[in-house]
């Protein structure tokens, strides 16, 4: 395949960021009196955006169901604090997944259009980028509170299709979990995702991916095959 949109996840996929949520949480927990978690439960809740797995850290913490949680008027305030401590955070215990900053620049030099499309919401999507140097190599971002559905709700991916002109077997979705492999399949776009994120520690050859890529070094590999890396066709009267 020859794709002119890829779109990335973000968590677990582009940039290793539990370590840094799990110290906001932790933070926030610590905070309130109640127990901390560990970073493994916090990779096992990532993905539903951050409102979410506050709420699973809670549920934990303190042993209320995850429904209680959600509906309990002491959430707001939590919430805040922890948009607090993960604003502080971002960036700082973060990391890129070795190979990934070389093949956006790679895949930007080459005319595809690169787009992040992430339930975290955009507060915090902007500072993870930029810590990583990432912001000017992101054509779009479509974060969890970008529009009124997020993944595995097609809109997202949609938005990101119509911004370019691009036809759904023209993209190329790649994540690390079950949302971002459900997303594209709603959506009619191959996905292939990678192994090193966080899929709820489940195998993710069982969520049905298009491909699974082992790293960012046989991806770059198998989009350079597949003809990506040809140069854009010069415009102008001699082309």
């Amino acid at each position: 395949m020859s794709p002119a949109l890829v779109m990335f996840d973000l968590d677990g996929t582009l940039v290793e960021t539990a370590p840094e949520i799990a110290d906001a949480v932790n933070d926030t927990l610590a905070e309130a009196g109640w127990p901390v978690v560990t970073q493994g439960q916090v990779e096992s809740w990532i993905g539903q955006g951050t409102g979410e797995l506050l709420i699973a850290a809670l549920s934990q913490a303190t042993g209320m169901a995850a429904a209680a949680v959600r509906s309990d008027p002491g959430l707001a305030p939590l919430a805040d604090r922890f948009g607090h401590h993960y604003a502080c955070r971002c960036g700082t215990r973060s990391r890129l997944y070795p190979g990934a900053r070389d093949l956006l620049d790679t895949l930007r030099r080459r005319g595809v259009r690169l787009a992040v499309l992430t339930n975290k919401e955009t507060r915090f999507v902007q500072p993870v980028l930029a810590a990583h140097g990432l912001s000017g190599c992101i054509d779009l971002q479509v974060c969890g509170d970008t529009l009124p559905t997020k993944k595995p709700d097609p809109a997202g991916m949609l938005a990101c299709l119509a911004a370019f002109g691009t036809r759904p077997e023209q993209a190329l979705m790649v994540g690390d979990s079950s949302i971002d492999a459900a997303t594209a399949r709603n959506a009619g776009v191959p996905c292939w995702l990678l192994p090193h994120g966080y899929n709820s520690g489940q195998p993710v050859e069982a969520c049905g991916p298009d491909r699974v890529v082992a790293d960012f070094a046989e991806l770059a590999q198998l989009l350079s095959v597949d003809g990506v890396a040809a140069e854009p066709t010069p415009s102008g009267i001699n082309a």
